[in-house]
């Protein structure tokens, strides 16, 4: 028990955080250059120059391209036709074809946005070779400065370590009071439990509040591992955090105790909390916007206490958020944590 509450959670938080990330770096590519000039030599050269794409190998023969793509060596072929800077000089305009692997949508659409950045910018470099730009008639044009809000260089890891954090905080809140209590039943030493002047409340309490002070002991160790390791800015109140986080830990201990109630086993048990935290942990939003879920998930969402506690965690620590803007989560889940713990002990049976 002692490893799989203070070791394995951490490990869990250096490797995922890492390994978790929608970010496309090292994009494999292959070129079908059968133009030869040098034209697309510095076409190449600007994808060469991007720190996303790393071209493997080169070749004039595009079903040899398209076999690769095939076995995944590459994730992305550019297709040079011949005539390539004979066209662009005489008409203006030429041909150019990208072929991207689109098994994983999500990658093939981060791998175009790049490869027609690296293009425009491209197309710009070749505006200005051919035409020139005299001082009289110079080129119009506008510069863009960005600033992004909260996460200004866009670092996945600052956006993935307070996900992965609600996470091991709800797996030791939830999955481990519910074995734990399983386990009880297992030994028989529950129905001893249960012969004892010892109230019904009174065992649950003490079942529960060891685990509420270990989650919030991990989330305190998963908080200053992710500073000193990740350097993720901690923006909002400390206090503001760790209250919801009790608020939200009602709830994932009274769910628990609920699934332990309707479990004789803890092979049992392992299942039905798969099965929820799974689903749960899908739809929170570690990953993806809950808002660009279909409207009836979106509703079924409303029941997912992760979904609440995801979004609290990443406002209080990137944006800064008090607790005056977290007040319709915060009683929410005071209510769902109310009502989950009335259940779960009314469920539990105890005779005295």
């Amino acid at each position: 028990m002692l490893p799989i509450i203070f070791i394995i959670p951490i490990v869990q938080l250096i490797v995922l955080v890492n390994a978790a990330t929608l970010e496309m770096k090292n994009i494999d590519v292959i070129v079908v250059d059968q133009d030869l000039s040098s034209t697309s030599r510095q076409l190449i050269n600007k994808f060469k120059g991007s720190p996303f794409f790393v071209i493997n190998d080169y070749t004039y023969d595009i079903e040899n391209a398209r076999n690769k793509l095939i076995m995944n060596d590459d994730e992305l072929i550019i297709v040079i036709p011949k005539g390539f800077e004979r066209n662009l000089i005489r008409e203006g305009n030429t041909d150019l074809q990208l072929i991207i692997n689109s098994i994983n949508s999500t990658v093939a659409g981060l791998t175009n946005f790049y490869s027609k950045s690296v293009i425009m910018d491209f197309n710009k470099n070749i505006l200005t070779d051919f035409y020139g730009v005299s001082k009289n008639n110079s080129m119009k044009s506008f510069n863009m400065n960005y600033s992004y809000w909260f996460n200004p260089e866009l670092n996945y890891k600052t956006y993935m370590v307070p996900g992965i954090l609600v996470i091991l905080v709800t797996i030791i809140g939830m999955f481990l009071t519910a074995l734990n209590l399983v386990r009880e039943k297992e030994m028989g030493t529950i129905e001893q439990i249960n012969v004892t002047p010892i109230k019904k409340y009174e065992f649950i309490i003490g079942k529960l509040i060891p685990f509420m002070i270990i989650a919030l002991f991990e989330l305190a160790f998963g908080l200053f591992i992710g500073k000193l390791l990740f350097n993720i800015p901690i923006v909002g109140s400390l206090w503001v955090l760790f209250a919801f986080s009790a608020v939200y830990l009602l709830v994932a201990l009274g769910i628990g105790l609920f699934m332990s109630t309707i479990s004789n086993s803890q092979q049992q048990v392992m299942f039905i909390a798969f099965f929820f935290l799974l689903s749960f942990v899908l739809m929170s939003g570690i990953f993806t916007s809950t808002e660009s879920m279909p409207e009836w998930a979106q509703i079924i969402n409303k029941i997912n206490p992760l979904a609440y506690y995801m979004r609290v965690m990443r406002m209080v620590l990137l944006k800064g958020s008090g607790f005056i803007n977290i007040l319709k989560e915060f009683y929410i889940l005071f209510l769902y944590g109310i009502g989950i713990l009335g259940l779960a002990v009314w469920s539990y049976r105890k005779v005295a």
